[in-house]
Formats: structure tokens, sequence, C-alpha cells
């Protein structure tokens, strides 16, 4: 979602650090860039002025660190308001002494309501509650049936009955209350456009259950168009929070660095793609590393921790450092990578990568072609690809709909990775222990406050991608 506005900062910092020292014009000129970036992006103009008004008195005031340098500063400034203007700090769920903990889901036809309810309900189960769906949306042909189809999909309850969507929803949170669910997700109807209509039904199904969270699900893809929506929900609902819908779109940002300022409720939930388990908590100063190129190792870190196994985990580096790392190993490595997302997302969140590597269009379905050759091999062959001659390459291109070019590839590749990681564990003709120290750079991951993760937790083990071996020519 923020990949233009990235960009643009991204070529911002880099004309700054030519500069080498700032003058007060200079300060002027980048502020007036970081302006035109935000106003491109769709930011509110309100918010637009006091975001370049509380950066310019920063770098004007006494707000000096000796560690760094005057480029530094001002890119700590505006990492800093980013933060602010994108609510600040995450949102906390609390529950309610007496459960079940009632969330309301308010928003227009089409932003995605229902599927988020299901995403909810999921994210609820995750943290160990015993969650129930709701089905108030009697307006939408269908809606209710979907919803029992998504929440068969993930284990959830779904309550619902053909009458009225006040009855449906007092109801419900009952039935929620005698079956012992300790949290209710009520979805309710929407409309192309709000209406009175719309709203004097929401309010009353809220006056009927006394939610703990009302949030609205907003579309990030219609941009100031969302802000005017959550203002005028806000009026009637008192939201809680915004869940954010399709920010892996084309949606220039302009939603979640307005909504905050201009609605005063936070971003809570951010819905990062189509299936159930793409949707997470609104990580302010995670999202503002991310534009600013920095990087997301807490999210990655977490992302990987959900499915991997540590004692796998420590299994598979093992092997990796003594050069006993397989195609067989690969393979399960990769089945593992594809539960934690788009592999373009996950290159995203990598700390430090060049831009390059971030904006190179790195199709999920190219790793479906790798697995695909691998798969043609056969057990020996994957655990000794060596043996794997002209007529055997001919055989695996031809089980697995490639080339003999491209398996030949991802043979050579797989090798030099091999190559690499037995020099950083120390076993290559030409690494003593010391370099093999210093090779292992990227094996573990550092989060922010330098608190080191321990030697083995979950990472990504894609061949060439920590080193920058991998030829991203094969992915485009």
């Amino acid at each position: 979602m923020f990949d233009s506005l990235s960009n643009r900062f991204e070529g911002i910092f880099k004309r700054m650090r030519g500069l080498g020292t700032l003058r007060e014009s200079d300060v002027d000129e980048v502020l007036r860039e970081i302006r035109l970036a935000l106003l491109e992006a769709d930011v509110n103009l309100h918010v637009v002025r006091g975001f370049q008004e509380r950066v310019r008195q920063r770098c004007v005031g006494a707000e000096v660190h000796r560690a760094l340098n005057p480029v530094q500063q001002v890119i700590k400034f505006v990492h800093e308001e980013l933060i602010a203007t994108l609510g600040g700090e995450t949102l906390e769920i609390s529950h309610p002494p007496k459960p079940p903990t009632v969330v309301l889901l308010a928003g227009l036809q089409g932003s995605g309501k229902t599927t988020n309810a299901a995403k909810l309900a999921s994210w609820f189960k995750q943290l160990g509650r015993n969650p129930m769906l709701v089905g108030a949306d009697l307006q939408r042909p269908a809606a209710v049936e979907q919803l029992r189809t998504l929440g068969a999909s993930i284990g959830v309850p779904v309550f619902s009955e053909p009458s009225d969507p006040v009855s449906v929803a007092r109801q419900g949170l009952a039935e929620a209350v005698e079956s012992s669910r300790d949290v209710v997700i009520c979805d309710t109807a929407g409309r192309l456009a709000i209406d009175d209509e719309m709203m004097d039904q929401v309010g009353q199904i809220s006056d009927a259950i006394e939610p703990h969270y009302t949030f609205l699900v907003v579309d990030a893809m219609t941009g100031q168009d969302a802000v005017a929506t959550a203002e005028s929900f806000h009026a009637v609902l008192e939201l809680d929070g915004v869940i954010l819908t399709k920010v892996d779109g084309d949606a220039r940002g302009g939603a979640a660095l307005s909504v905050k300022e201009v609605v005063g409720r936070p971003i809570a939930f951010s819905s990062t793609g189509e299936k159930i388990d793409e949707f997470e908590l609104f990580h302010p100063d995670r999202v503002a590393s991310r534009i600013l190129g920095m990087g997301d190792v807490l999210t990655l870190v977490e992302k990987a921790e959900q499915v991997y196994e540590e004692a796998e985990a420590e299994a598979a580096a093992a092997k990796l450092l003594e050069g006993e790392f397989t195609l067989e190993d690969f393979l399960e490595q990769m089945h593992q990578l594809k539960k934690m997302g788009s592999l373009q997302n996950l290159v995203g969140m990598l700390p430090g990568a060049p831009p390059e590597l971030r904006k190179a269009e790195i199709e999920d379905d190219r790793i479906a072609q790798v697995e695909a050759i691998i798969c043609s091999m056969t057990p020996e062959e994957r655990t000794a690809p060596r043996i794997i001659d002209g007529s055997r390459r001919q055989r695996i291109a031809a089980g697995s709909g490639t080339r003999p070019s491209e398996v030949s590839q991802l043979l050579r590749q797989f090798s030099e990775v091999q190559r690499i990681m037995k020099r950083m564990g120390g076993k290559g003709p030409s690494s003593g222990r010391k370099k093999s120290k210093k090779g292992r750079k990227g094996s573990r991951v550092t989060p922010p406050g330098g608190q080191q993760k321990k030697p083995g937790k979950p990472k990504l083990t894609l061949p060439g991608l920590e080193d920058g071996q991998f030829d991203l020519s094969s992915l485009r």
C-alpha cells in the first residue's frame, strides 16, 4: 500500500545524504518535497500541514542528538512523526471481567465486513479465545451463508435467523452466553452509500448488544472517502477503531495516514490479503519503519514463529551450517515459508533490503515452479543432487513442466548456497573461526532494543536470499 510513498521518501533522503550538512533552506526544500509526497499519497490536507509543521519545529528547535548528523536527525523526526500520525500505539484488546467480549462490525457494502468478521474470529481463536459469529446482515443476499461457510472453515459457529437484524443480534448474544462463548462478533448490513436507514439500524443493534468494541471496516482503496465514511459512522456509533482492508492492493496510503488525526480513532487491524490468516494488529511503529525502508523485523519474526516449530528450525539451521542441508529439507522449508504469506511482502520486511530487491516482482508462481522441480526428483536425487545427469534433468523437467536449463539453474544456485553456508559454518577451505563468526551475519535477528534472538530461531532459508546470491531474474 505504501510502496509509492516509500519510494518518494527514499529519493528525498538519498538526496539529503548527499548534502552532508543541512541549512535552513535545505530543510525547507526537504519539507516541501515531503508535503508533495504526502499529498500524492492522498493524505488529508489538514494532516499534511500538521505533519509538516511539527517536523519543521523539531528541525529548527533545540532537539539535537550528538550521535546523529543533521540528515539522520531529520529522518528520526520524520519517523517519529509518522508513528504519531499513524496512531502512536498499537490498540490493546482487553476483555471484560464477565464474558463475552462483544464486537460490532460496521461499514459500507463491499468493504469486506463479512470476510473480516471471520478473520477477526480466527485471530481471537489463535489467542485461545472461544468466539462466535452473529450474522445480522439480512440485507445482502447470501451474506449469512457466506459467513457460515467462512465460520465452518475456521471451526467457529455462526448464529442467525430469518427475523430482523436487531433481534438476530440480541438472540445471538444470548446464545453465546448460554453456550459459554467468550467472544461475540456481530456482522451488520452495509449499503452502497451512507443513508439514514442504515445508520438507524446499526445504531439500534449497538444499543441492543452494547458492544465493548465497535470497529468500522473500510476499504483502503477508497482513499479520502474512507476517512469521510469513518467520520459519519463515528458520529453515530462512537467507534473504537478501524479495520483497514485491501492494504495489499494499489492504495496510496492516504486513509491510513489520515484516519487517526481526522476521526480521532486509530487503525486497529489491517487485512493484508484474501486468506483468513492474512489479518493482523496494526502496529504504527512497524508500518512507519516500512514506509522509510527500515524493514519490519518484529512482524517477520512473529510470522515465522507462528508456522515454525523451534526444534525443527534449530535442526534445519544446524544442517544448513554443517553443509548437510538437502533439497528435501529445502522443500520442507518452502512449505513453511508459503504459510507466512506472500514472498513479496516478506522481502519488504527485511531490514536494509536494497530498493531493487524490495521492488522486484517476486511471483509466488515461480516458487511453485521450484517446488514442482524438487517434487519431480527421486528421494535419492534430493539427497545427493550431484548424481543428476543429462537424462535425469530431462526426466525432471518433463515431470515438472519446465526446461532442463531451469533444472540446472536451480541445482547451481542450491550448490552455491551449500558452499557459502559451509564456509559460514567454519568448514570451508578458506574460513577460519574468526571469519566464520563474521560470516554469520543475518543468521540471528536483533530486534530494536538490542535483545538478540536465540540461535536457531525461525529464519528465512530461501537459497541465496540472505547473502544476495539469489538470482531475482528467475522470479520475474
